[in-house]
């Protein structure tokens, strides 16, 4: 079956938690009326959305209310990934009974295992589910990368994509490369939108579309344009922003604090993250009062 690559901006959607670390369904509804004229789809439960820290039945649940919300409108991919194959595949099963588009797993972590047990992981996922499958790259939490000669073999077993967090446009050629045209190669930042589209890529997962949505979306827009002139300059934009973000704390945590300033209620980030400091408000302020 001839693959169905995705297109447009896909936010690793951040998860809004109460105080006391259950999901805030209020604060998410919220995001997602925030977010959806400026996406086309959304990516759920990855390392933004902390879905190592949610247990199952937490991480199945936002999926449900992310679909029930919606409404068939966004295409939604559930990143599945877990250091156990069970709780992966029955993550993956759930995401397609919920009506989900694609699933996404990091490669088995906590452990570094040997390639035979990622290929046999994969393997499992790929026959455990209907729908399309794609190996997320993320080597700093993972503990090791997603070669090239990976990616192909993994194609080989039947996954249909790749998200490289690598922040390395030199990986999205070598996986273009050795995986072909019919392979869907998904860049997981903002920060590489404009050199990445022009080497072929048309899908993003941009972090920064949990708070500047707006912002993402006209970058998209002006590529899709073809004008490279003021996609540069929103590129460059972009880039100060998040530079600028990281260098006052971690840009999830923060982007909390950004909600709140965007109207959205206040919500908070699951243990072992600690809320943002109050006092960083003010700084958000004058480094975001484009937007606000």
């Amino acid at each position: 079956m001839p693959l169905e690559k995705l297109y447009g901006l896909f936010p690793p959607l951040i998860t809004p938690f109460t105080r006391t670390g259950q999901l805030d369904l209020e604060a998410l509804a919220q995001v997602l009326e925030f977010t959806k004229p400026f996406v086309h789809g959304y990516y759920l439960c990855g390392s933004y959305g902390q879905g190592p820290l949610m247990d199952l039945e937490q991480r199945k649940k936002v999926v449900e209310k992310v679909i029930e919300e919606v409404s068939g409108s966004k295409k939604i991919i559930v990143h599945v990934g877990s250091p156990s194959t069970d709780s992966t595949i029955e993550l993956a099963r759930h995401a397609e009974e919920a009506g989900a588009h694609a699933v996404a797993s990091v490669p088995p972590f906590y452990y570094k295992h040997a390639e035979e047990s990622v290929l046999k992981f994969f393997e499992e996922l790929v026959n455990s589910t209907s729908l399309p499958v794609y190996v997320y790259n993320n080597p700093p939490r993972v503990g090791y990368p997603v070669t090239p000669d990976l990616l192909a073999k993994l194609k080989s077993l039947g996954v249909r994509g790749i998200k490289d967090s690598s922040f390395d446009v030199i990986n999205f050629i070598n996986f273009s490369i050795y995986a072909g045209d019919d392979f869907d190669i998904v860049i997981g930042t903002e920060a590489l939108m404009l050199p990445t589209y022009v080497l072929g890529a048309r899908a993003y997962i941009p972090g920064m579309s949990n708070y500047l949505p707006e912002l993402v979306f006209e970058l998209f827009n002006k590529l899709e344009q073809g004008d490279y002139a003021r996609a540069r300059e929103i590129q460059f934009r972009v880039n100060r922003l998040r530079e600028d973000l990281h260098k006052l704390g971690n840009p999830i945590t923060l982007t909390y604090l950004i909600w709140n300033l965007r109207g959205i209620k206040k919500s908070f980030p699951k243990k072992p993250f600690l809320p943002a400091k109050e006092e960083q408000t003010e700084k958000l302020k004058i480094l975001l009062s484009d937007f606000l």
